[in-house]
């Protein structure tokens, strides 16, 4: 009897995205398994790749527009889903605002904006839809979603009456918000916040101290992005009278998990929970006889709601093998196996520089998964 194999691997950034890495997977089993039946169900976490996970799985369309990236000077094409007939978008904050749209040498989280992303839920607006879901994984901005609300309306000023500018370097001038001109729709408009973080949005566990340092923040920078942050939060607290920087969640990419709470009435929600509900993986794992996973690296962080965990506690609750993946194996990896995970693979063959192991994922993954289904068979 052929074996059932199901395939739900996150990209494996700067290397292969989900699709490309469930081809390679399916290359690799196939050669021991040429009469197996493959579902393929490329994943993601509310980051990178989060609208292509969808539409594979989900019948609706890609819109495509032009928005402003990271930086005021770049403008970018981007695309989003819109599907269940158009009463529902699905936005990538990665694509506007996403880390991988700046070199390193580029990245400041002082001057980086979210207004991409404000545009985006704008454009998703003008499509009529009744509920957005924004995927905010994967972003390179600070500035607590000042920049995707200005894009949506809201009016900063100074203590002179002047407009706040865009970039988190503007945070502490703030004295006064304005929300007259804030888009109205969005009252109407579900909105739900696909996260894998669940930090506040300031102190040591906040935006500025766990996630800054990696889109280029040094240490003083963190310091000073803290204290905008909370600035910020105080403002919103005494003129609006929301407190919710401690929100689970509010902290994620780098405070726009607050924003949208704050000026969209927006839901937190896990990011791979959503897109395993809306790509109907458990109906696939169901019919599986063994389910394979993985991302570019694998360690601590994953328990913390990364696709492999997720995708690990689906097959243990339908009691499935579940086989990882990826690039590297870090520290804390071993912690997923209490979750579902059988066994864990890095995929690279011999020590090399991360380019080289990045130009040759696809076909590292291939082998390693030939050499997982010799084992198989061993059985």
């Amino acid at each position: 009897m052929s074996k059932t194999f199901v395939l739900a691997p996150d990209s494996f950034k700067e290397s292969m995205t989900a699709l490309e890495a469930c081809a390679a997977m399916q290359r690799g089993l196939k050669v021991l398994y040429p009469d197996a039946r493959f579902l393929r169900i490329p994943m993601a976490d509310g980051g990178e790749g989060t609208v292509d996970a969808i539409l594979t799985a989900r019948s609706g369309k890609r819109v495509s527009l032009q928005v402003m990236g990271p930086l005021p000077t770049q403008r970018l094409r981007v695309d989003y889903a819109l599907i269940d007939d158009g009463q529902t978008a699905v936005i990538e904050m990665a694509q506007a605002n996403g880390i991988q749209r700046l070199p390193v040498q580029d990245r400041n989280p002082m001057l980086t904006s979210s207004y991409g992303t404000g545009e985006m839920i704008r454009a998703a607006l003008d499509q009529g839809v009744s509920k957005i879901i924004v995927g905010i994984g994967g972003s390179v901005t600070n500035d607590a979603g000042m920049g995707m609300a200005q894009a949506l309306g809201v009016q900063f000023f100074d203590a002179a009456g002047s407009t706040i500018g865009l970039g988190a370097n503007q945070l502490s001038a703030i004295t006064q918000v304005d929300l007259t001109q804030l888009d109205p729709r969005l009252r109407s408009t579900e909105m739900v916040i696909a996260s894998d973080v669940n930090n506040p949005l300031t102190g040591s566990m906040g935006a500025s101290h766990i996630f800054a340092p990696q889109k280029g923040a040094s240490p003083e920078m963190v310091l000073q992005l803290d204290q905008a942050l909370s600035h910020f939060a105080n403002v919103i607290h005494q003129q609006l009278g929301l407190d919710l920087a401690k929100c689970a969640g509010a902290g994620a990419a780098g405070g726009v998990g607050y924003a949208l709470m704050v000026f969209a009435q927006g839901r937190m929600q896990s990011g791979i929970e959503t897109v395993i509900e809306m790509t109907h993986l458990k109906q696939a794992i169901v019919q599986a006889d063994y389910v394979f996973t993985g991302e570019g690296a694998i360690d601590a962080q994953t328990v913390l709601g990364k696709t492999p965990y997720g995708v690990a506690r689906l097959a243990k609750s339908l009691d499935k093998p579940l086989i990882a993946c990826a690039g590297k194996i870090g520290e804390g990896a071993e912690a997923l196996y209490a979750h579902g995970v059988s066994a864990m693979f890095s995929i690279v063959q011999q020590s090399c520089r991360l380019e080289d192991a990045c130009l040759r994922g696809a076909e590292n993954l291939e082998k390693t998964c030939e050499n997982i289904a010799r084992i198989l068979q061993l059985d």
